[in-house]
């Protein structure tokens, strides 16, 4: 059924640790809970902060696999604008589905449908609901992390860190790409 530890396995509950590999072919028709409470590796994006929790409940229908629960943790993450690092609490609800890869298309090109996008694939009749929870993580990630929203970033000029300290350096350079726009404008305020 998995592969590493059960914990505890009655009343179709299960509480992994090690691999969280899971048979999909063995998911009773009841379903299956599964409680996943463990830290996980990060990456250059995120790392997590602690142990990452999830509670899912798995339903099979032939080779369609269902999996909806929520995951939470803490992540630290770099602020887009002034570079720090911080941490932000995620909590996220899931409602996923997936296949098996070899009922992908064996087209060349492949054209994907709007409801294919929110479709996972699995192989070999397992799924790893460790890289399940690393995948929903990182797609959950804003797409420009920020401390604050008042964050005023960096210096473009000297690299100050501006929620700090102010700087004297020039601040209205424009960019040599859209001077000739300048030079326009002003000749049309002579004309």
């Amino acid at each position: 059924m998995t592969k590493g530890k059960v914990a505890n396995q009655s009343q179709g509950t299960m509480l992994l640790e090690e691999k969280m590999k899971i048979t999909v072919s063995e998911i009773e028709d009841e379903g299956l809970r599964v409680s996943f409470n463990e830290p996980i590796e990060g990456n250059s994006l995120a790392r997590p902060m602690g142990d990452v929790k999830a509670e899912f409940f798995l339903t099979r229908k032939a080779s369609e696999l269902n999996i909806s629960g929520s995951i939470s943790g803490r992540v630290c993450l770099q602020c887009s604008r002034c570079l720090i690092e911080f941490q932000r609490d995620l909590e996220l609800s899931v409602d996923l589905t997936y296949l098996p890869i070899e009922e992908m298309s064996t087209e060349e090109i492949h054209e994907i449908g709007r409801d294919e996008s929110e479709i996972g694939y699995y192989k070999d009749d397992e799924i790893d609901i460790t890289d399940v929870v690393k995948e929903q993580l990182l797609l959950n990630l804003p797409m420009k992390p920020l401390c604050s929203d008042e964050c005023k970033g960096l210096c473009p000029v000297c690299g100050t860190d501006l929620n700090l300290q102010s700087c004297n350096c020039k601040k209205d350079e424009i960019d040599p790409r859209l001077s000739i726009l300048k030079k326009l404008l002003s000749s049309r305020k002579e004309n």
